[in-house]
């Protein structure tokens, strides 16, 4: 039985508005968090005349001029009002990246945009087919998707299986595993499917690769800061939710942005998944905690469907304290 839905009662299915990253996993990973914000969970979206009025700067990654989008709340929005600005279709978009045009993982857009952040959007470019023998129980590779039904690949372990089939790169979108299209999955079922595969067989992956641009077009910088009223401090973000309204937030302090990536680490290691949504909402759920048993009930409140262990919450109560005593 997968950790994070032992003994809980399953929540129905819905497509994340963040990021979420999985290993191949063995059993189907939990579904992400829900917002800090619980007052915003199960409100549809808002009109758009009460969204933020917030502008900001896109371009596509492989090149072209520059388009201005406003008024969404969530990923799936967001890739609409660049597809508006581009005249394509929003599944033509694969995923997208901060103020890079280059297919870096590091700057993926997630849950949050960041008040001066340029969107670059990377689209569908060259089909391929690969054949692959499994010839270990790992494959080597991260399945990440784009919370709009769209997985791909976002690491390549060193020397893996897959690091030695050099046509399998870094962002490639998956689109079918031995014939069966896996479009609108989402990251841990892709992992589960690659997982599955027998050993010692072979197995085909079709991809779609991202068009690239030429290496030496370096993008711009940064994007412009125009918005109806006035951005006062340079650190605000734009967090995006499943439900409910986008809302301005303050970016993390240097305190919260080392327990949150040490949470993360966590995360991965105890359950297979990466989640910096979720590793934020539980730093937030520890910061005020005298001790780890306050932890362990505030963290119940609020992802009490995830039903971790034991040992994790400990582990987890340990890091946050590092953090504010400044050992991370």
């Amino acid at each position: 039985m997968p950790l994070g839905l032992r003994g809980k009662k399953k929540k129905s299915r819905e497509v994340s508005s963040r990021l979420v990253e999985s290993e191949e996993l063995e059993n189907r990973a939990p579904k992400a968090a829900s917002s800090a914000n619980g007052a915003a969970a199960g409100l549809p979206p808002p009109p758009v005349t009460l969204r933020p009025k917030l502008i900001f700067h896109t371009q596509l990654a492989h090149g072209s001029p520059t388009g201005r989008i406003e008024g969404f709340t969530n990923v799936k929005e967001l890739y609409g009002k660049i597809a508006e600005a581009f005249h394509i279709t929003p599944e033509e978009i694969l995923f997208c990246t901060l103020n890079t045009h280059k297919i870096d993982m590091d700057k993926l857009l997630g849950g949050q945009i960041g008040l001066e952040d340029f969107i670059f959007a990377h689209v569908k470019g060259t089909k391929k087919e690969v054949e692959v023998l499994k010839s270990d129980d790992a494959l080597g590779l991260t399945i990440t998707d784009n919370g709009a039904g769209i997985a791909f690949i976002k690491r390549i372990k060193e020397d893996s299986i897959i690091d030695k089939v050099k046509v399998i790169n870094i962002g490639d979108h998956i689109e079918s595993i031995n014939g069966k299209s896996i479009v609108g999955s989402r990251h841990y079922e892709v992992a589960k499917m690659l997982k599955e595969l027998e050993k010692g067989k072979t197995f085909t992956l079709k991809l779609m690769e991202p068009l690239k641009a030429f290496e030496m077009i370096e993008p711009r910088s940064r994007g412009g800061k125009t918005t109806e009223g006035k951005i006062s401090t340079g650190r605000e973000t734009l967090r995006l939710r499943s439900k409910g309204p986008a809302t301005v937030e303050e970016m993390p302090t240097a305190f919260e942005e080392k327990a949150i990536k040490k949470v993360d680490d966590l995360l991965e290691t105890y359950m297979g998944i990466r989640d910096i949504e979720l590793a934020a909402t539980m730093v937030e759920a520890g910061r005020d905690k005298n001790n780890p048993d306050e932890f362990a009930v505030a963290l119940d409140e609020a992802l009490g469907d995830f039903a971790f262990p034991d040992e994790f919450v400990f582990d987890v109560w340990g890091a946050i304290g590092d953090a504010k005593q400044g050992r991370l």
